[in-house]
């Protein structure tokens, strides 16, 4: 029977790739979406050979997380990966202070961190059971400050902190790991001026931006290729915190 993997947020661009990798590793694959169940069928639709599933998945929401993990009990392989993928932002300028109101401030942490923290809690019995690995996808903007919005680069550095805590605390029987990726090519930057992309891209030392395709092998290295590895950040990002001289 092969192994099973979760992941969250897999009906969109990097998700879906994610999503992919996985199966071509030899995974059964549950496509976690949230609104968008007509791209969920086609996601599963493109994973080929295996026993791969799409659901519904609210990560704010405890009853929508059980049946989660109640799909996964049911299906009777183990589940060796989760892959925390679903993330929520809008752009508000850093200094526009009223921009960012409590409401979406709030939205951000409920899914971008606490809907993490509640996702791997529900599966943890399971993970645990397998010797899992947990994959949650973070960003450079929790490294630099610099993002959609300040919620969002804060919802990221938490997100590589609690892959510490968590990496600490679920050892040796599950692995944390966050991978995060800079600019990514694809839904979020097409919305994005180019004159902005022009200058990210000439402070990014390897000279280009990362896909959803690269985003997807990093997180293969953290399931496949890197036993040893928990409480890690694997940064996709082109080495753009280092700037350019």
């Amino acid at each position: 029977m092969r192994p099973l993997a979760v992941v969250t947020g897999a009906s969109g661009g990097i998700g879906s790739a994610i999503a992919r990798r996985l199966a071509a590793g030899e995974h059964d694959v549950v496509v976690g979406y949230g609104s968008r169940r007509d791209r969920a069928d086609e996601v599963v639709a493109s994973l080929g050979t295996g026993d791969h599933v799409a659901c519904a998945v609210d990560v704010t929401d405890a009853a929508s997380l059980a049946s989660l993990a109640a799909l996964v009990a049911a299906r009777g392989n183990s589940l060796a990966v989760l892959v925390n993928c679903v993330g929520v932002t809008r752009a508000v300028p850093h200094a526009d202070l009223d921009g960012l109101d409590d409401g979406l401030f709030d939205a951000i942490m409920a899914t971008n961190v606490r809907g993490v923290f509640a996702t791997v809690r529900a599966l943890a019995p399971a993970l645990r059971a397998a010797r899992g690995c947990v994959v949650s996808i973070s960003s450079v903007a929790g490294v630099t400050g610099l993002g959609s919005n300040v919620a969002y680069c804060a919802s990221k550095a938490a997100v590589d902190s609690m892959t510490r805590s968590l990496g600490r605390a679920l050892a040796p029987d599950v692995r944390m790991v966050s991978v995060s990726p800079g600019w990514v090519l694809g839904e979020y930057s097409a919305k994005v001026p180019a004159e902005l992309l022009d200058a990210q891209l000439a402070q990014t030392p390897l000279g280009r931006f990362a896909t959803a395709a690269d985003v997807a092998e990093a997180v293969w290295a953290a399931v496949a290729l890197l036993p040893l590895t928990t409480g890690a950040i694997l940064p996709v990002d082109g080495g753009r915190p280092l700037g350019r001289a």
